[in-house]
């Protein structure tokens, strides 16, 4: 199970950075954003579970690390996403690499220390927060690009799939994939985690009746 998810983590990660979102269709947003939350939603969870035990924080971790990872996506993804620094990377190889190692370091940092101890409470509640803390900056910043009244990084057109857009649908469709995929997948781990949270007490019941009836 961790060895194939560590696999897939992997190999998306090669189809996103070596194939079409990155090269021929690199001038557009919406091809850059599913290429973002490829990074940070699905290949950073699925590496996380696949991390072999070394190189996972355990319960000893200090319990509010999940909540500091949360902030340090924040800074990373809404620095990425000022005009200046996406039409850097846009120009630059160089910045395009560090934009993508940013973004994968802070997803597998955010992913690993929230699902650290998820059956210990103070972890499970911090982890939690960190992924809802998550799931809101980018609902944030994704309904703020959706519904811009203007093209924050392209003025002309561009192709993404085929298909050619102007500046201003280029920019709301990417806004619209950070809401669907971003928010709603650090929605759902946060969710998980607080099933976690509740279903602790009722596992510790659960086992002491357990004990009670040997």
């Amino acid at each position: 199970m961790r060895r194939a998810a560590l696999i897939a983590g992997f190999g998306l990660l090669a189809l996103i950075w070596f194939g079409p979102l990155l090269g021929a269709w690199r001038d557009s947003f919406s091809a850059h954003m599913l290429a973002h939350m490829g990074v940070v939603a699905i290949a950073a969870p699925l590496i996380a579970i696949g991390l072999p035990d070394k190189l996972r924080p355990g319960s000893s971790m200090p319990v509010a690390l999940p909540v500091v990872a949360s902030l340090i996506e924040l800074i990373v993804v809404w620095s990425w996403h000022t005009p200046a620094m996406r039409a850097a990377a846009e120009a630059s190889l160089a910045m395009t690499v560090a934009e993508q190692a940013s973004f994968l370091l802070a997803g597998v940092l955010l992913w690993t220390t929230s699902f650290a101890a998820p059956n210990e409470r103070r972890h499970a509640a911090t982890g939690a927060l960190a992924l809802l803390m998550t799931s809101i900056h980018m609902t944030l910043l994704g309904a703020l690009l959706a519904l811009s009244p203007r093209p924050l990084y392209v003025l002309g057109e561009v192709t993404c799939f085929g298909v050619v857009l102007s500046g201003g649908q280029d920019q709301q469709l990417g806004g619209v994939v950070m809401l669907l995929v971003g928010a709603v997948v650090y929605l759902a781990g946060g969710l998980v985690l607080v099933w976690r949270l509740l279903d602790v007490p009722m596992q510790r019941r659960l086992e002491s009746r357990a004990r009670a009836q040997l």
